[in-house]
Formats: C-alpha cells, structure tokens, sequence
C-alpha cells in the first residue's frame, strides 16, 4: 500500500447482531454460508480491495449473536461511524450492525476482549410457540429446577480446566477458562442461562447446557455434574444443546468504543403471561 493510502488508513470497529438460523457460523467456510463472509463481500466491494474482518470469536453453525464484535481496516474518506449505515444498505435482511466506530490501529476485537458472554434461552411451556421456536430449545419433557442449575453452576467460577466440554475436533491446545459469572433465572415459562468468561472452548456452552437440562429434572445432581468436569470425564458429556438456543450476547473490552446501549443487553428476554 502507498504512503497517501497509508496516510487515511483508519481501524474501524463493528457491533453486530445476527441470526445464526441460516448460518454455518461466524467464521468463513470453504462451503458454508458465514457471517464474515458476507460482511466481508461488502466491505470489499465497497472498498474495492480485498477486506478482512476480524470477530472477537467464533460462533458455531446456527447460533445467533446480539452484539458480536469485529474490526477491519478501511481506506478512503467513509467516517467511521457512518460505515454502519454503509453496510446495512447492502447486507443480507439477517445480518444488522448496530454501530460503528473508529478504534486505535492497534486495536483488536478478539485479544483486546476482556470477556464473551452468552445466553442460552430455553423454552418449557408443554404448547409450541412459533415465534419463540427460532431462538429458544423448547424442553417439555419433564420440569427443570433452575434452583438446581444454579447448584451446579456455583462451582464453575473462576479459572478452571473444561476439557469435559472441550469437542475433539477444536483447534484449542488447552481447555482453561476463567468464568466470571455463571446465572440461571426463570421467567415464567423461560430459563435463562448466562454464562460469561474471559473465551470458550469450541461447542462449550451448548454442551454444558445439555448436561445442566439432566440436573434440572433431576437425573444427576449439581454435585455430579461438578465431578463430571473436576474429573474430566468427557465420555459422559453426551449431548449438546440445540444451537438454536445460543446467544453471544455482548462482548466486553477495557475500554468499549460504543455506548452501553449499543452493545450491553440487546437480545430482548421472552415473557409469556398466561
């Protein structure tokens, strides 16, 4: 790149919300529909150069994003803050980015990230709802304890070895993660689980989530699950959670470049009242 190109070269950062439902995930597949890659194929055209996006993470096939965050490298006399609206005029109908921003160069949405946080909603009313069915595991079988959940959630805070939830084919060399909160609440017919943590294992949250559904209806206890884990005994994580269900919810940095409400708590909680 030349000295004038370098000159207005500007790091831009992106908040974006996503419906997974039609997505083989975040990441660009060889071939597989993904987020990236359609960000990507606009920032490119736009700028008429080849564009990379870099997200603060990978999310998996199906899984839906309130506020994912990524950053690329943009040229020209667009403002940062306007490539929001830019991109929004030309993305797929269910692709949003909320805001833009400028960062500094050497700004990075994945290792400048503090924490990821996620939300698995699940549905437990016995009617179906086809308007909560894109965006919620609907569990009827049997009832689910939240109070027993968050037994077995208690015991996951702070720094500690998942491999138990780590899948085989994940590139990850080691499975520590720091969690830094862990909250199951219910609100009438929906359960909630957030689970927050400086990164992720591959696939971790939605088969932690399908061991938790055994605590709440009560086929193993909050104690078991922690020895399942403690002990690393994978061959007992059986089942994973439909990804469906999954959220990232926000993203945190040590020092966000958006407003709080641009980013903090913008996939809305399901209340039915009967």
């Amino acid at each position: 790149m030349d000295n004038a190109k370098d000159a207005d070269k500007q790091r831009v950062a992106l908040v974006i919300q996503y419906l997974g439902t039609h997505f083989h995930g975040w990441q660009r597949q060889t071939n597989g529909r993904s987020v990236q890659e359609e960000i990507e194929k606009v920032l490119s055209s736009v700028q008429e150069r080849a564009v990379n996006l870099i997200g603060a993470g990978r999310t998996d096939t199906g899984v839906h994003a309130a506020a994912q965050v990524a950053h690329f490298d943009a040229t020209g006399s667009i403002p940062a803050d306007k490539w929001a609206a830019v991109l929004n005029n030309h993305l797929p109908k269910d692709i949003l980015i909320r805001a833009s921003a400028p960062v500094p160069p050497n700004w990075h949405a994945r290792f400048s990230a503090s924490f990821r946080r996620y939300r698995y909603t699940i549905y437990t009313d016995h009617r179906p709802n086809l308007f909560v069915k894109p965006f919620s595991w609907h569990y009827y079988y049997a009832p689910l304890d939240e109070s027993k959940i968050q037994a077995a959630l208690n015991p996951m805070m702070g720094k500690h070895h998942f491999a138990a939830f780590h899948r085989s084919n994940s590139g990850r060399s080691h499975s520590w993660v720091d969690v830094q909160a862990a909250e199951c609440n219910r609100t009438g017919q929906f359960i909630q689980i957030e689970i927050q943590a400086n990164g992720f294992l591959y696939g971790m949250v939605r088969l932690l989530v399908g061991l938790l559904v055994q605590v709440g209806k009560g086929e193993r206890s909050p104690e078991d699950f922690t020895e399942i884990w403690v002990n690393q005994r994978r061959h007992e994580v059986k089942y994973a959670a439909p990804a469906k269900g999954l959220c990232l919810l926000r993203v945190g940095y040590p020092e966000m470049p958006f407003d709080r409400e641009v980013w903090f708590d913008t996939q809305p909680k399901f209340v039915l009242s009967h």
